[in-house]
Formats: structure tokens, sequence, C-alpha cells
């Protein structure tokens, strides 16, 4: 078996799931019906320069709320699919639009509905505390949970081997 961190040096686009990847899980409902989460800033940071660096960034989510695509936009990702009730098809018309291979996609999810989207990409990572599910199919498990930094690491993992980590715009938000 290849090791996980000689795939990354293939990736073009990152595919990730936003509820327990890119937050803690956590939310709190108000009575409007929308919701808060919360992230971590290390992860958009990271996103933000990945998308600077020309790599395709996307969030492939269950849920639907104004935050999220707010969120996303702020960092310069335009792909956003919320409110996606099967992923795996998403997913494939997300490679078709962008004209990729699986094997040059890193997809990050936490849960069963992110199962089948995982199980077809470049490199599976998933954050410390996803479903054993999700662990048992992950090429790669971060350290750091949902929301506490795993989107930067396999982000910032990923440019390091492809030598596009901390170049001289780095410090430009």
């Amino acid at each position: 078996m290849i090791n996980y961190k000689e795939n990354l040096k293939k990736i073009k686009a990152f595919v990730f799931d936003f509820d327990g990847v890119m937050t803690d899980g956590s939310v709190w409902m108000y009575a409007d019906k929308e919701t808060v989460r919360c992230g971590n800033i290390k992860d958009g940071y990271a996103i933000q320069y990945a998308v600077k660096k020309g790599y395709i960034i996307a969030v492939i989510s269950g849920a639907t709320s104004a935050s999220i695509n707010n969120r996303m936009e702020s960092l310069g990702v335009s792909q956003i699919y919320t409110g996606r009730a099967n992923k795996m098809e998403t997913y494939k018309a997300f490679l078709k639009r962008n004209r990729l291979k699986s094997e040059e996609v890193v997809c990050m999810g936490d849960d069963i509905p992110d199962y089948e989207m995982m199980s077809k990409c470049g490199v599976a990572a998933c954050p410390a505390d996803a479903a054993e599910e999700i662990k048992g199919i992950a090429h790669y498990i971060s350290p750091y949970p949902g929301g506490k930094g795993c989107v930067r690491d396999i982000i910032e993992q990923t440019l390091r081997l492809q030598d596009k980590w901390f170049h001289p715009d780095a410090v430009n938000w």
C-alpha cells in the first residue's frame, strides 16, 4: 500500500464536509432557525491560501445555512454545495465540472454521509473525532478534531509536499 503522503503529491483539489470537519460539531439553535457554528481561524487561513495557490476547494454538506456560504465565500471558495442528501452524486458532478480524476482530490469527512465519496477519492482524511466507520476507510486521521485545525493540517501537509507552503505571499491574507 502506498503511503498517503505519496498520493498528496498528486492533489489538485480538496473537498470538505462542513459540520464536524470545519466546525467542532456544536451548534447553537435560535428561534429564527439559523444556527451558529464554531470553527478555527487557522483552518480559514489555510483554505484561503490554498485557493490563492490555485487549488480547487469545495464544500459538500447536508446542512443548509447562510453562515456556511458566507464563511466559505469570504475565504474565496466558490464551489459550495449545501443541502445535499446524496454527497456522492455531488462529488461526481464536482469531478466532471473541474475535469479532475478522483486521485487528484482529498476528501475530508467525519460521519457516515461522507463514507461513499471518501471511499472514491485519492486521499481520504478525517478529524480525530470522526465516526469509527470513517476512520476505518481514512488514509489519514488528523490528530486534530473537527473545528480544531484538522483542515489546516491536511492542507498544510499537501502544500508542503508540493513546495507551495510558506512562500513570500504567505504573509498576505
